[in-house]
């Protein structure tokens, strides 16, 4: 774990030359021209006076296509760097929509769709058998076969800092068997999967000659995904649809347009088809701007507070709970997320996600109620009591250095909040904001005593593994890229261990029983409300857009994600679009009786 869910944007991925032959096809001159002037007036904006008030209204830019996106998905710096290499800093955000992974995973639950790989198989602990598909062609008309995926997993293995996220920690060899691939792994390993398929597929034609990929920024992509480089300049980018990806009967969309510049303001006035971005009273904004602006702010992660289980007082179990207890969650959820999102319990699980491997027997579905007198009641177990309106022990006041990152104000305002709750019990708490690079420079080393951060992710033993193992425990001074509260425990390390080694489900869940136990009551992490994801979608050319109602797909528009819910999509007027608005229609009146 990093940042968390709502902070991380493709664009910023830290962990994720040859020649081309024949050229990528491309949108027709006509059709190019009509793009670019698109580019150039991007929206019409309305401010329409309303006594004392202005309201910020958007329109469809009428010289861009029904069959063309407005994506505010890529962020310049100002301008863009052309760079489409998937496995370098600072990549386009689009390269993740040319080149395409094994498996396409949902963020939201951790569930795995058959992408380039068509089927796969565990026999045994140690191994994964991936089926890769066929019929498939590189954008450039050279076939995808077996052997770009050996390829790629080779070059990973020489290039380790491609290797972003971390194949060859979990891999021993690969084979090939026909259009199998075989991954042979270190140990038992089964939940290596999802990571192991998360990789993208680079073509050996294209990269097979580049003496650097480290460097290289491929600039003239071959990918096998939906879309291709259309015009590129570095302020926008177009993309074209790909006549011969793999699923072009299912994508609906003939261009996307990328803007450089995407202020908060451009994102409510462009008139976007779809934006990921966290706006302040998004009903009033983004809203109010157009009738088809819609969004969901789904669940990504749990947003709490990291205790340094190195220093006193905070490894002491009993002041982690006291802190918990003094809690009002539901204010601190209210107040970070503007109402947006809600309270979350105390076993890591990102709920109505992960419901399914929620453990019945843990009380109120981990919910912790605020009760001061139990705060104070723990507390007092380790010598804590209340002095003049302070809390003290041997005479001196419990005082926490609470750490958030600069410029973040959800994180600060949850803050603020819990700077509140513990106040009224005589706790004092000093809130120190470095900037994001200082934040993240502390918390990888252990240099802090208490912190804003998170727990969990939409693959449920990944996130429990993140939390709590052993693998990751670095002392005060030494960076570690998980674990930040520096937890460490030799039965906990045996759970985590026996998950890996195990392809039972039931047995799975027993030990995800157990890890959600130890999350709730040893407090490794003080959980307090939900991260979002944050999608906004317009609704007046494309329909069809994940939802809470059909959460398919996490709503962001970068990493992989994207690649499904561009299958997805219908235009509006057509066929099946008016069909997708009338079973939402029909789930509404459901949902309403």
């Amino acid at each position: 774990m990093t940042l968390p869910p709502q902070r991380t944007r493709g664009h910023r991925d830290p962990r994720p030359d040859g020649r081309r032959t024949p050229p990528a096809p491309r949108t027709p001159a006509r059709r190019r021209g009509r793009i670019a002037a698109a580019i150039a007036g991007l929206a019409v904006v309305a401010l329409v006076a309303t006594g004392c008030s202005i309201q910020v209204r958007s329109e469809p830019d009428p010289s861009i296509g029904k069959d063309t996106m407005l994506i505010n998905a890529d962020r310049g710096n100002p301008l863009f760097d052309r760079n489409f290499n998937p496995y370098i800093s600072n990549a386009r955000t689009a390269s993740k929509w040319m080149y395409e992974p094994l498996i396409e995973i949902n963020p939201l639950d951790g569930k795995g769709t058959p992408w380039l790989a068509s089927s796969w198989s565990q026999p045994d602990p140690k191994t994964i058998d991936m089926t890769i598909r066929k019929g498939v062609e590189w954008s450039d008309g050279t076939e995808f076969t077996p052997e770009d995926v050996l390829f790629t997993f080779d070059l990973l293995k020489k290039f380790p800092a491609m290797d972003i996220k971390g194949a060859w920690q979990h891999i021993n060899r690969i084979e090939q068997d026909g259009d199998h691939v075989v991954f042979h792994l270190k140990g038992d390993d089964v939940p290596s999967l999802n990571i192991i398929g998360a990789t993208y597929i680079l073509p050996e034609h294209h990269y097979g000659k580049i003496k650097d990929p480290t460097t290289w920024r491929d600039p003239d992509p071959v990918g096998t995904g939906p879309f291709v480089l259309g015009n590129y300049s570095d302020q926008q980018y177009s993309m074209d649809k790909n006549p011969r990806y793999w699923q072009a009967d299912k994508i609906a969309i003939e261009h996307l347009i990328l803007p450089a510049t995407n202020t908060q303001l451009d994102t409510v006035t462009r008139g976007y088809d779809w934006a990921y971005s966290f706006i302040s009273d998004v009903k009033g904004t983004w809203g109010a701007a157009s009738p088809d602006n819609e969004w969901w702010f789904p669940a990504g992660g749990v947003i709490g507070l990291i205790p340094n289980l190195t220093k006193a007082p905070y490894s002491d179990v009993n002041v982690r709970k006291g802190i918990s207890y003094a809690l009002n969650r539901d204010d601190i959820a209210e107040t970070a997320s503007e109402g947006n999102l809600s309270a979350a319990g105390q076993t890591g699980l990102i709920l109505p996600n992960q419901e399914q491997y929620l453990d019945p027997s843990i009380p109120d579905r981990g919910m912790i109620t605020q009760d001061t007198d139990r705060a104070l009641a723990e507390l007092a177990k380790s010598g804590y009591e209340q002095q003049g309106g302070k809390l003290v022990k041997d005479g001196k006041q419990l005082e926490i250095k609470l750490m958030t990152a600069n410029g973040y104000s959800d994180w600060l305002r949850a803050a603020q909040q819990v700077q509140r709750d513990l106040g009224k019990i005589g706790i004092k708490v000093d809130i120190q904001a470095p900037q994001p690079a200082g934040y993240q420079q502390n918390i990888n080393n252990g240099q802090f005593d208490m912190a804003m951060g998170g727990m969990g992710n939409g693959d449920v033993f990944q996130a429990y593994n993140s939390l709590l193992s052993s693998d990751f425990y670095q002392p005060v001074g030494k960076s570690t890229v998980n674990n930040f509260e520096r937890y460490r425990n030799a039965d906990t390390q045996q759970l985590l261990d026996a998950y890996k080694a195990t392809t039972d489900r039931a047995e799975q869940q027993r030990i995800l029983n157990q890890l959600q136990a130890i999350v709730y009551d040893d407090l490794p992490v003080i959980g307090m409300y939900y991260g979002g994801l944050w999608g906004l979608f317009n609704t007046g050319k494309f329909v069809g857009w994940p939802s809470a109602q059909d959460p398919y797909m996490a709503p962001q528009n970068y990493d992989s994600a994207p690649l499904l819910i561009f299958t997805k999509l219908r235009l509006r007027d057509s066929a099946a679009g008016k069909k997708i608005l009338e079973e939402q229609k029909t789930q509404t009146k459901e949902a309403g009786k």
